[in-house]
């Protein structure tokens, strides 16, 4: 059985390296983009399994933008968000009370993120599919 492969979007070197480094001991493939533009580019060679990916990077919206076009093109490749915006500015985002479903993303995770509750959300998602 082939490794399952990440798409890891941040624009934060030290959390993509960190998370990259965690998620490769257990068992993952692991590929970054570090923008939204370096995103689609990746996004659109479609080889990957699952993407976890930041909210804000250039935009604060690009994390919903970049779910929403992942979900459009490959819409059983789960799609995790991590943020730190209900952190910094008391707004928080929660998919479970998402009754306009304009959060394309599968789970939604506050930083401070922590690898083990990745792990476990990616390997429910990745069960699913």
């Amino acid at each position: 059985m082939s490794k399952k492969k990440i798409l890891i979007v941040d624009d934060d070197t030290d959390m993509i390296e960190q998370t990259k480094a965690y998620l490769e001991s257990i068992g993952y493939s692991v590929f970054e983009a570090y923008s939204q533009k370096e995103a689609e580019e990746l996004i659109e060679q479609g080889e990957f399994d699952a993407a976890v990916v930041d909210l804000m990077l250039e935009n604060p919206d690009s994390g919903f933008v970049l779910s929403s076009k992942i979900k459009k093109k490959f819409p059983q490749k789960p799609v995790i968000m991590i943020t730190s915006v209900g952190k910094e500015t008391g707004i928080f985002f929660d998919k479970r009370n998402d009754t306009g479903n304009w959060i394309k993303a599968d789970v939604v995770i506050q930083k401070d993120l922590r690898f083990e509750q990745l792990e476990k959300e990616l390997e429910k998602l990745l069960e699913k599919k």
